[in-house]
């Protein structure tokens, strides 16, 4: 978790970086693009981008006899990169805020390893894949726009569904979570479409481990070493509008 968030705050650096060079690029502009723009009520449009999912991890310190009273303990290896795709509807609330419904699908990885109560580690990591339809319903909040640039924060709900759901080596996640969003970007007018950058990070609302298991002996001591998993996950995205 702690190395999400130094890659969270560093790209959100960037992006305030990339921002101001953008806004000063644009002061030496007369005309601006798109103009009318932000006062459509309703635009569509497209996404893609990058994500790295982790977990927050709860462990139960469980002796028991199916671990041999040798409690085990989880760790995130890395964080692996994915991809998220989607579609844009915007709607225009007000004067600087819109409600905007994004429906995507998105394919990521993450690697669990255990570790004993010795410190001797598992060979080999639990990979655990996962493809969500998702459905962000999201607040933007927009800056008055400055030339061709504008930034803004969001905030909203995310169900996700996992299409990957199925019996992992080691253990089973529950399919459906519910997930907070919040972040930041800003928005470059260009001549033919608007191209945002907004860095947002999901926090999961409910435990994702399945407590039965995967109904193998063999796996209890995975389940069991965990009390609760929720889910992160860090999106860097593009918006083509």
């Amino acid at each position: 978790m702690i190395l999400g968030l130094k890659q969270f705050f560093v790209l959100f650096v960037l992006l305030c970086l990339i921002g101001e060079v953008n806004a000063q690029n644009d002061k030496n502009k007369n005309v601006p693009n798109l103009k009318g723009f932000d006062e459509k009520p309703i635009h569509f449009g497209f996404l893609i981008g990058i994500n790295t999912m982790n977990f927050n991890i709860q462990h139960s310190g469980a002796s028991t006899p199916e671990n041999g009273n040798n409690p085990r303990y989880a760790e995130l290896l890395s964080l692996q990169p994915g991809i998220n795709l989607g579609i844009i509807t915007s709607l225009r609330l007000k004067k600087n805020l819109n409600l905007r419904v994004l429906p995507g699908i998105s394919f990521g990885q993450r690697d669990l390893s255990y570790i004993d109560s010795e410190g001797m580690q598992e060979d080999e990591a639990i990979k655990i894949k996962s493809t969500f339809l998702e459905m962000p319903i999201m607040l933007k909040y927009g800056a008055d726009r400055n030339h061709n640039f504008k930034p803004y924060l969001i905030a909203g709900v995310n169900p996700r569904y996992d299409l990957a759901k199925k019996k992992q080596n080691g253990l089973l996640l529950n399919a459906l979570d519910f997930y907070y969003e919040f972040g930041a970007g800003f928005d470059s007018y260009l001549n033919y479409f608007r191209l945002s950058t907004e860095l947002k990070i999901s926090i999961g609302m409910r435990d994702i481990l399945n407590h039965d298991g995967t109904g193998e002996l063999l796996d209890l001591p995975y389940t069991q070493a965990i009390d609760k998993l929720t889910s992160r996950i860090f999106v860097l995205s593009f918006y083509f509008e």
